[in-house]
């Protein structure tokens, strides 16, 4: 098999996903900002997905090998695998999907637009995580001043610029308010920044004209921390007013880290301001308000490495599925002792079936929670926005779901990808199957936009515990009415067929609040509990909320399933299939978690440096 065209949609899941269970086509399209309409929503993703399986597709090997290059000037050569696939994205004017249209976009609802980012990181994931530049024109349109909009927003948009997002510094790592980058006032919105960033994702590529970075620095006399931070828009060449590029502005790379994947996508180091020139920036909106501005960016970055990791896991198991009916190896179990028993497709072996319905129910487990999520974005689009009072209680349901989205999507894609991996048995170790590349390209996903464990404390910290719990439990109340069979799709038929896995989502949802029962005496006696337990309870809230979104999953396959075509009746019983596994495979670890948490010790803690 060659991996020039590796990769395999998963098209109908994403269907049933938007238009079955969140029915997005009453519930989003039509409504705010959205005018996209069901037809049009299908017909673009089905070209995402064609353009996704062909052409974008056809660098993700070839780009892996030949790497970037980097020349004396601070300027980055992109392999021709990434140059190719850019351009076939931007050539259709893809990247107007998710513009607002007050930039000239068509404005699909978030869950379309990250339905379509899925298909494209799932294809080539280096090559898209050069698209920043959309999301920065987002950004600068919503918080800049209207001449900022002009000479930066639109143009990103009408003539195709990159974007990054400047946040690391060496000395600083994941503790962004140590930041030392600095920035003196010129005059007006424009300052003068200086200073060294590290691990910025794509910091150049000589496949656009211009790249704005949204760079984060201390203005003089500033206070410490983030809450002295200010963004600033720093071009790689400063427009001119007439929109034509001007000079070059004092932002280089100056070393790309070599990696274990992502080998076409540029990390870079970045040095603002040395002696090659000056470095220019505009104050965004011409307020100090940095780190709040940049989480816009933040946590669009995260629920991106989110949907990267299972966007990889998806074509993977698929690719592990295509290969398992094909290959003929052994006897089935049941006939091994005679010694003439017709060999058969490995996919015919339990232990293989086994690992094929675990990547499958994470895989599409995942998917529901992502875009569970994205639908939570498209509500809090119509009802005003990011910061509007009718949008908050959605706003709040949203920022409680992106570490989960990020950090549990990260983590176990890692490891359903050693099964997809595994499928092939010794031809997955082998470059001539895609499983080795998407581990090595997958892996960076639990390290950047914040650690796992960077998840887990925003996650019981800012998004937990800092309204008391009422945005949780919300969510806790609407999966105890799934595991209660309350809702449209729980007729009195379904509800008995799904009986079993409603038990199991009831006492998983039972099992969560001994865990927070628990975690709260143990903070009683050290905070230390929730850095040896936070991982832990981060994989439990997932769990619990993707079992949750899977049994509902069910429910309306269940339903569907008495007048399906022959081709859907695979599909709807694959759906049930999944969230029984789920139920009985992985709802039952939330009781061990809570066993745990119970148990949990200070012994670490206590024990010596030495000792390790």
């Amino acid at each position: 098999m060659s991996t020039v065209h590796h990769y395999k949609a998963n098209l109908r899941d994403i269907y049933f996903n938007l238009f079955e269970v969140l029915k997005v086509q009453e519930t989003s399209m039509g409504h705010g900002p959205f005018a996209m309409e069901e037809d049009e929503a299908r017909g673009a993703l089905e070209a995402v997905a064609e353009l996704a399986e062909g052409p974008y597709a056809e660098g993700f090997a070839s780009a892996d090998r030949e790497g970037l290059r980097l020349d004396g000037a601070g300027n980055v050569t992109v392999p021709a695998g990434v140059r190719r696939s850019l351009s076939t994205y931007f050539d259709a004017d893809w990247h107007l999907l998710e513009t607002p249209a007050s930039l000239g976009g068509f404005e699909a609802p978030h869950s379309v637009s990250w339905s379509a980012f899925e298909l494209l990181a799932g294809s080539h994931a280096a090559a898209t995580f050069y698209l920043l530049g959309a999301v920065n024109a987002r950004v600068i349109d919503k918080l800049g001043t209207p001449s900022q909009k002009e000479r930066f927003a639109r143009p990103i948009i009408a003539r195709k610029w990159g974007g990054t997002m400047v946040l690391t510094e060496p000395d600083a790592g994941s503790d962004v308010g140590e930041a030392r980058s600095s920035a003196v006032h010129v005059e007006g919105d424009l300052w003068k920044l200086e200073g060294t960033k590290r691990f910025i994702t794509n910091g150049d590529a000589d496949t656009f004209e211009n790249i704005i970075h949204l760079v984060l620095a201390r203005p003089q006399g500033a206070g410490p921390g983030t809450k002295g931070l200010s963004m600033f828009i720093v071009p790689k060449f400063i427009p001119n007013e007439d929109g034509s590029l001007g000079d070059r502005n004092g932002i280089y790379v100056s070393k790309l880290e070599h990696k274990m994947g992502l080998h076409a996508s540029a990390t870079a180091e970045m040095v603002m301001g040395d002696d090659r020139g000056a470095c220019y920036g505009w104050l965004v909106g011409e307020v100090h308000d940095g780190i709040r501005q940049m989480f816009q960016v933040i946590e669009h970055a995260r629920m991106a490495v989110g949907v990267k990791s299972y966007s990889t896991l998806s074509t993977g198991y698929l690719n592990a599925l295509a290969y398992a009916q094909e290959r003929i190896q052994g006897p089935d179990l049941a006939q091994a002792a005679d010694k003439e028993a017709p060999r058969v497709a490995v996919i015919r072996h339990p232990d293989v079936r086994r690992m094929l319905m675990s990547q499958k129910a994470h895989a599409e487990g995942m998917r529901s929670l992502a875009l569970y999520t994205a639908w939570c974005q498209d509500q809090v689009a119509i009802a005003g926005g990011h910061g509007a009072k009718e949008a908050r209680a959605w706003d709040k349901r949203n920022d409680l779901l992106l570490p989960l989205v990020k950090g549990y999507s990260s983590e176990k894609a890692w490891e359903q990808l050693t099964l997809s991996l595994q499928t092939y048995g010794g031809s997955g170790y082998i470059a001539d199957y895609p499983a080795e590349q998407y581990l090595r390209d997958q892996k960076i996903d639990t390290l950047y936009e914040g650690t796992t464990h960077i998840q887990s404390l925003d996650l019981l910290f800012r998004k937990i515990a800092r309204d008391g719990g009422q945005t949780f439990g919300a969510l806790l109340a609407e999966i105890a009415e799934t595991a209660q069979g309350k809702g449209e799709t729980f007729t009195p038929e379904v509800a008995e067929a799904l009986a079993e896995e409603r038990g199991r989502l009831a006492r998983a949802l039972g099992d969560m609040e001994g865990i927070f029962a628990a975690l709260m005496e143990k903070m009683d006696a050290s905070i230390y509990h929730v850095g040896l337990q936070g991982n832990r309870i981060l994989f439990a809230v997932a769990e619990l909320v993707i079992g949750w979104r899977l049994v509902l999953g069910a429910s309306v396959a269940s339903a569907a399933l008495p007048g399906a075509s022959r081709k859907d009746q695979g599909f709807y019983q694959g759906k049930l299939a999944a969230a029984r596994w789920w139920c009985e495979n992985v709802l039952p670890g939330l009781t061990l978690t809570r066993k745990m948490v119970e148990s949990s010790s200070l012994q670490l803690m206590e024990l010596s440096d030495e000792a390790f």
